[in-house]
């Protein structure tokens, strides 16, 4: 409605402030409303956040034509500004001479731009589903590592404690066959036991006096 009546001329104002620039109203200022410093200022903050959605490292070059400043003094003291009001974040880069933007602020949606809005965030939704199918898939891929492992560790534990009792056994085996100390055993050997010495003296003794008794026997029958 305002735009087709006598107020459209501050419609159109309203419309370039909403989604247009600093560009935009020089190109049709001769049948818009003037507009005061702070207003323009402020049109040049919103163009600066336009071209931060297109662009993240804006030449000082493309900010002086679009804002229509006459030095670097005046376009640095602009986007301080922005930055002072939240419309932008970012740092001046003046050796390279250019504007490095962070974060800038949205600014208010033509209809004709839904559809592109629509396909976008669908676009960003099967970009979503597709990354969550690969992070599924490794976490998949990840548990069945885990398992084999798991088995692994339980099999060689398993492997371990059969080799123990197996070194156990054999062990007590050995003991139980040699139930005395082998040293011991070489001194037993080596040594006769108690008694047998006197055993066998008695019985070379006894051989002897048979001997010297048969010599006795044997003179007198002569």
């Amino acid at each position: 409605q305002l735009a087709d009546s006598e107020f459209s001329p501050v419609f159109r104002l309203l419309t370039i402030f909403a989604y247009g620039t600093y560009a935009d109203y020089l190109a049709e200022a001769a049948n818009l409303p003037p507009l005061t410093e702070a207003q323009k200022n402020k049109l040049r903050h919103l163009s600066v956040v336009t071209l931060a959605a297109k662009i993240k490292c804006i030449p000082y070059s493309v900010l002086l034509e679009q804002l229509q400043l006459k030095n670097v003094r005046q376009l640095e003291d602009l986007v301080i500004e922005a930055v002072y009001a939240d419309v932008l974040r970012g740092s001046l880069d003046q050796r390279n001479q250019r504007l490095e933007v962070d974060y800038s602020i949205g600014r208010d949606i033509r209809r004709e731009e839904l559809s592109t809005i629509t396909r976008t965030l669908q676009e960003w939704c099967q970009g979503c589903e597709v990354v969550l199918s690969s992070i599924e898939e490794q976490v998949s891929r990840a548990n069945q590592h885990k398992e084999q492992q798991l088995a692994l560790k339980q099999q060689i534990e398993s492997e371990v404690a059969n080799l123990k009792k197996t070194i156990k056994v054999t062990t007590a085996a050995a003991a139980a066959a040699t139930s005395q100390d082998p040293e011991q055993h070489l001194t037993e050997l080596r040594e006769p036991a108690p008694g047998t010495n006197q055993r066998q003296a008695s019985k070379k003794t006894s051989k002897a006096k048979g001997l010297r008794g048969s010599a006795k026997i044997w003179s007198k029958s002569n």
